[in-house]
């Protein structure tokens, strides 16, 4: 019998933000394979009163609004399930790396909150939050762009979903290391010339080549790896 697959349910107030990077490339392909399941969800279809609001003035006075505890703890408590992985997109978050794609990549659930506005309020964080989550030292108007830059990371690395066993091996970051240079078809392109080492069928020369690249690229370019 075939697992479960994976199921991502993203709760924002934006959901057809989301149409056009849940319904092209490789998250099309991997939901019509059943190797996922991606559901949006609509916050306010969770909010009471005329103006079914979501958000609300900080108490102690400040600039903006901030995310209303009801209906984000409505809308999780609707999805949750044994197992299920509730995760909070925010600056405030831990920097997303290619580490925590992989170990998300192993849930069989994942509630994603986006944040908006000011930020949410601390409840939601201190009482249903299982992981916190930040693309970025940067800030977007809300957090559906991250919780599609998770998704995309996160299910890339799904067994299938790229074909065969060790599609994402040799990729940045898998192995520590960026990625060594990758070269294409023609060998001679406005006198930039592939290099002599990548054409000559010596398959073990090729690998020290591009762990030499690779140790090189890191070295100058994140030196903190």
């Amino acid at each position: 019998m075939a697992p479960e697959p994976l199921q991502i349910d993203i709760i924002t107030i934006f959901p057809r933000m989301l149409d056009g990077v849940l319904g092209e490339s490789m998250l099309k392909r991997a939901q019509a394979a059943g190797l996922v399941r991606i559901r949006c969800v609509n916050l306010r279809d969770f909010a009471t009163g005329v103006h079914l609001a979501t958000d609300d003035r900080p108490y102690g006075g400040g600039p903006g609004m901030v995310m209303k505890p009801e209906p984000v703890f409505k809308a999780v408590e609707s999805l949750r399930r044994p197992g299920s992985k509730v995760i909070l997109m925010t600056p405030q978050g831990a920097p997303f790396k290619q580490a925590t794609a992989l170990a998300l990549s192993r849930e069989r659930h994942l509630i994603i909150i986006c944040g908006h506005y000011e930020g949410v309020d601390e409840r939601i964080r201190s009482a249903l939050v299982d992981l916190e989550i930040s693309i970025g030292d940067y800030v977007l108007t809300n957090g559906v762009l991250p919780a599609a830059v998770v998704a995309d990371a996160v299910v890339r690395l799904l067994p299938g979903v790229l074909g065969g066993e060790g599609a994402t091996e040799d990729e940045s970051f898998t192995t520590g290391r960026l990625e060594y240079p990758q070269y294409t078809r023609p060998p001679v392109f406005r006198g930039l010339a592939v290099p002599d080492i990548l054409t000559s069928g010596n398959h073990a020369e090729i690998a020290k080549w591009r762990l030499e690249q690779s140790r090189a690229r890191t070295q100058t370019r994140r030196r903190h790896l």
